[in-house]
């Protein structure tokens, strides 16, 4: 077997792995750049592999950075299967129709694709099941639940001759965590291509209903705004779950409105309403006699117009609007409506990637541009790590422990910090595990 770095090698974003054996080769993830403009400029460079030859592509989980050029694919000849999970399938359906309407939209977006490729490349999909085996040529493939994401998956390749074994750990979950199952560990494999976007941090204890609930106190008590970039999948349905938690415990009032405004969030909870199977044990009964996801108070922003509307409303409100980095959708209306007021507590709950407006924000800056407006920051800014779907560096290692027979491990999906951080604290517990913080483009042999 030889593996090939093609994305997420040195950055976060663009996840793509291309695994190659005697007679079979597949792409794990076909995932976009994101954050600087010159890793985004990597979307359109095709990769130097014969997609016409591909022999299947597996795709982790839902989220951009994973799957978010799949579509370019009709273009370049492959038209063989793309696996996934059901629930990854519906999710991504929504992820690449955004992905293609926002670059129609956004000069400045280069189009990667159309909305009739994004159709077609959704005929190709094969659903799988979690921990039910199958063969992709001389490779027998198996999904196990990530717990990053609805749907999410490590995928384990086993090459039937010669049993050599090699896990993709895909994103890993901050486990446990409200709303999943946890994340499934792998009992054995040689080699591990795992993520270590927290692979330098430790979130702490998970308080984070205690944390929104003090936020959103302080807010009824001074008639201010609470701004949440969200995320779409996972975070949002994450965060409507909280404050449906403070209201029936009376931490928030029953009338403070929370406005959400993200179309593709909208969608998406109705994608996590059909997969109840794939809940926490908690929310499994919760969801028997209870919408988790609904509140009073709760507004549904599902037209521009609704969006507009929200600033007509006076006093207490919470926001929570996409994008999850503030890189482009209706948070950046809302952040320039609200940041200079110093009422407002602008509250980051996920990752920020370099080169992001929500990243130049949390590093300190107070002064920024948007769209030609230069905004002073008065409002408080707060972070929550503890939302994060991603593993922190003590979860990343339990991952890896329980792994038999590891011989070798590479870092991708992570910054050089983090990657150095970690690999020096893997050499330390896992002394007899070779690290390799590959580069894109560089091809190993397992």
């Amino acid at each position: 077997m030889k593996l090939k770095f093609l994305g997420a090698a040195k950055t976060v974003t663009g996840s793509n792995f291309y695994l190659s054996g005697k007679s079979t080769n597949m792409m794990v993830d076909y995932g976009m750049f994101q954050g600087k403009p010159e890793e985004v400029g990597m979307n359109s460079v095709k990769p130097e592999i014969e997609f016409v030859n591909l022999s299947a592509v597996l795709i982790t989980h839902a989220h951009l950075d994973h799957c978010g050029r799949l579509p370019m694919l009709v273009n370049y000849g492959f038209k063989g299967p793309i696996f996934m999970t059901e629930a990854t399938k519906a999710l991504m359906d929504l992820v690449l129709t955004d992905s293609a309407k926002l670059a129609r939209e956004e000069e400045a977006k280069a189009v990667l694709y159309t909305d009739d490729e994004v159709v077609e490349v959704l005929k190709q999909i094969k659903t799988v099941e979690y921990d039910k085996p199958f063969m992709v040529g001389e490779f027998k493939v198996t999904f196990l639940d990530a717990g990053h994401i609805l749907g999410s998956s490590s995928i384990l390749i086993e090459e039937n001759a010669t049993g050599k074994t090699i896990v993709f750990s895909g994103d890993l979950g901050n486990t446990p965590e409200p709303l999943l199952l946890p994340t499934e560990m792998v009992k054995k494999a040689d080699m591990a291509i795992m993520e270590s976007t927290y692979g330098d941090e430790f979130h702490g204890r998970r308080e984070e209903i205690e944390d929104l609930k003090k936020i959103i106190q302080k807010a009824e008590r001074e008639k201010g705004v609470v701004l949440i970039p969200s995320f779409s999948i996972e975070r949002a349905q994450e965060l409507l779950f909280i404050f449906d938690q403070l209201k029936k415990e009376g931490d928030m009032a029953q009338e403070t409105p929370v406005f959400l405004d993200s179309p593709m969030a909208i969608k998406a909870t109705q994608v996590f309403r059909d997969y109840p199977e794939l809940y926490s044990k908690r929310l499994q009964l919760q969801v028997k006699s209870d919408d988790p996801f609904d509140f009073p108070g709760l507004m549904v922003c599902d037209s521009i117009e609704k969006s507009k509307q929200i600033k007509n409303y006076d006093g207490t409100k919470v926001i929570v609007a996409g994008s999850g980095m503030m890189s482009g959708g209706r948070v950046i209306h809302h952040a320039i409506n609200y940041l200079g007021d110093s009422r407002t507590q602008l509250v980051i709950v996920g990752y920020q990637a370099e080169g992001t407006l929500g990243r130049e924000i949390l590093d300190g800056n107070k002064r920024i541009n948007i769209w030609g407006n230069s905004i002073d920051i008065k409002a408080e800014v707060l972070e929550i790590k503890t939302m994060s779907a991603h593993a922190d560096q003590g979860q990343l290692l339990d991952w890896l422990k329980k792994i038999g027979g590891l011989k070798e491990v590479a870092l991708v999906h992570g910054e050089d910090l983090a990657r150095l951080v970690l690999g020096e604290k893997i050499h330390l517990e896992l002394p007899d595990v070779k690290v390799i913080l590959p580069i894109v483009n560089q091809e190993i042999e397992i």
